[in-house]
């Protein structure tokens, strides 16, 4: 699905602020891959979901995603087929509009626009369905303005907004942060539910090792701009937070823990 083919990225190059985000790394990404991204902060977690969503454009490198080289392609443009949600549920809502305008914004995004109306009734059917889907009863405030729900709830609809128009790529930057425990579980399972049921290509970032370990098929360890473990299948399965504790540990250089290590 994606391969990403010796990508570096240095910010302020040849200055004292001179840092290097991503050094030399070669990634494949298979198709329906759900992967759990943890690692210490500045390692390049959200720089190398940056690189994929065409936020940052690497240094040196080719991305390929689907056999297509999309390394210059700009974010407009790589929207059409990656779904993406935040940190803060804030950020992937228009609060002004309702549940329905919000959905439709989403779901039309790979169509070509015209002068006709960008809401159509036609769809309500199938964006009251979507909502349905994760019993939270959205569907009873679908035209409700998306500013008023709560975070969780706007969590919820961020996760089906970016999910909603069918994506190649699913990237979550650390969706469930923001989150109190409770709600936090609960876009998870249905984070776990949409990737399953359509089978998307999944990317999340997360500083939760148990959110780590249980969802997803892969998980990689990320450290100053490289993956320093990467594992998948039945291995990942037998694996624990204490095991992943000790594998960063001892891949990492004393003095250099990370805030990773909170989140047990």
């Amino acid at each position: 699905m994606i391969e990403l083919k010796n990508i570096s990225l240095t910010f302020n190059k040849n200055t004292v602020y001179h840092l290097s985000l991503l050094k030399n790394l070669s990634l494949t990404i298979n198709d329906g891959d759900f992967i759990s991204v943890i690692g210490s902060n500045g390692a390049g977690k959200s720089t190398l979901m940056n690189i994929c969503a065409g936020s940052l454009f690497p240094d040196e490198g080719e991305i390929y995603i689907e056999g297509k080289n999309v390394t210059k392609q700009r974010e407009h443009v790589r929207a059409k087929y990656i779904g993406r949600v935040f940190q803060d549920p804030k950020t992937g809502t228009c609060p002004d509009m309702s549940i329905r305008e919000n959905l439709s914004i989403a779901y039309n995004k790979t169509k070509s626009f015209n002068l006709s109306k960008g809401v159509e009734r036609k769809n309500e059917a199938f964006f009251l369905d979507q909502l349905k889907t994760f019993k939270l009863g959205l569907e009873d405030f679908i035209n409700v303005e998306a500013g008023t729900l709560s975070g969780g709830q706007r969590q919820a609809l961020s996760l089906i907004m970016a999910t909603v128009a069918g994506p190649k790529l699913l990237l979550l930057d650390e969706h469930t942060a923001a989150l109190d425990p409770v709600t936090s579980k609960n876009v998870m399972e249905m984070t776990k539910e949409i990737v399953t049921a359509r089978n998307i290509t999944t990317l999340m970032i997360t500083h939760n090792l148990n959110y780590a370990i249980e969802y997803g098929n892969r998980l990689m360890l990320m450290h100053k701009g490289g993956v320093i473990f990467d594992v998948s299948g039945n291995e990942k399965k037998k694996l624990t937070k204490h095991v992943l504790m000790d594998i960063f540990t001892q891949s990492v250089p004393d003095g250099e823990m990370s805030d990773v290590m909170a989140f047990v």
